[in-house]
């Protein structure tokens, strides 16, 4: 998959809550391929500061927003690192930042990856493959209760206590190191015969990625982390991808916004999703949702 053909979610609703045409600095804290952020700067931002912590995106937005030479920097960084990244370039206020939260479709689809239980590989879920543990290794390590614990946390798995157990129960016959293997632990763990609409691994795998991912940690600082450096007239824009990232990024909005001396307004009641034409040609898009709000002072 390259820039050209990556399809970002809710494009033009992220560009009418960010209105780049204001011009000035706008961050897109979670690059992807470049998608939102070629957005940003055809519709006038004047500066784009990227940052990803996958470098094979990084590479690939590298080469698809080339064109617009001094006006890019891109930064191999946690977006949770906003406030070093703009402090080591200089920035202090910005006119927008966009996070689009959660696993990418690159990251999904990608050989070797290990986020999707559609092909046998790696057991790796990392999206910064350069540093931390892969999920292999914390399979290995967490014990029982530590796993049953993050897979009804973070997957929503009512049945994690029974999940833990196959896993310990598997892992020591030998290490769970492939997605197949892994899947299979879960669906006899559950002994699940006969579903049809969810593969019963899907929220197991979905836990994984967000604990190896640490994807809802500080998810809240940083939220108000950047909203405190917008400049008076700043927009600031969420996109998530399921309740739980959706849930924090509603209450921190809700609780900026709150009491006579806030300078953040919520511009967005309900959040924005996808309409029957995107959602359509894009699935990834149905599950997305976007808030967003502004600094008025």
């Amino acid at each position: 998959m390259d820039g050209a053909t990556h399809v970002p979610v809710l494009l033009d609703e992220v560009r009418s809550l960010l209105q780049p045409e204001r011009g000035g600095t706008f961050v897109d804290c979670t690059l992807g391929l470049g998608g939102h952020s070629r957005m940003l700067l055809e519709g006038g931002a004047t500066r784009l500061v990227g940052i990803d912590r996958d470098l094979d995106a990084l590479a690939i937005a590298r080469d698809a927003l080339a064109g617009f030479g001094d006006r890019v920097t891109l930064v191999h960084a946690d977006y949770r690192q906003l406030a070093g990244v703009l402090d080591a370039n200089g920035i202090g206020e910005v006119a927008g930042v966009l996070a689009d939260l959660g696993v990418s479709s690159m990251q999904l689809d990608g050989d070797g990856r290990g986020f999707s239980f559609r092909r046998d590989e790696p057991l790796d879920m990392r999206m910064d493959r350069s540093q931390g543990e892969t999920a292999a290794q914390l399979l290995d390590r967490a014990d029982e209760v530590e796993l049953a614990d993050a897979i009804y946390r973070f997957g929503e798995e009512r049945r994690s206590r029974q999940v833990a157990r196959a896993i310990v129960m598997a892992r020591q016959q030998s290490p769970i190191t492939t997605t197949g293997r892994l899947a299979e632990i879960v669906r006899r763990g559950v002994a699940a015969r006969g579903w049809q609409r969810i593969d019963p691994a899907t929220r197991t795998f979905q836990a994984l990625r967000i604990w190896v991912n640490r994807e809802l940690d500080d998810l809240d600082s940083f939220i108000g982390l950047a909203a405190s450096r917008l400049q008076v007239g700043g927009r600031l824009a969420v996109i998530s991808f399921h309740s739980l990232e959706d849930r924090v990024v509603k209450h921190t909005l809700r609780d900026l916004a709150r009491g006579d001396e806030a300078a953040i307004k919520v511009l967005t009641k309900h959040p924005v999703v996808a309409g029957d034409a995107e959602a359509a040609v894009n699935p990834r898009a149905r599950s997305a949702k976007l808030r967003a709000a502004a600094r008025f002072r």
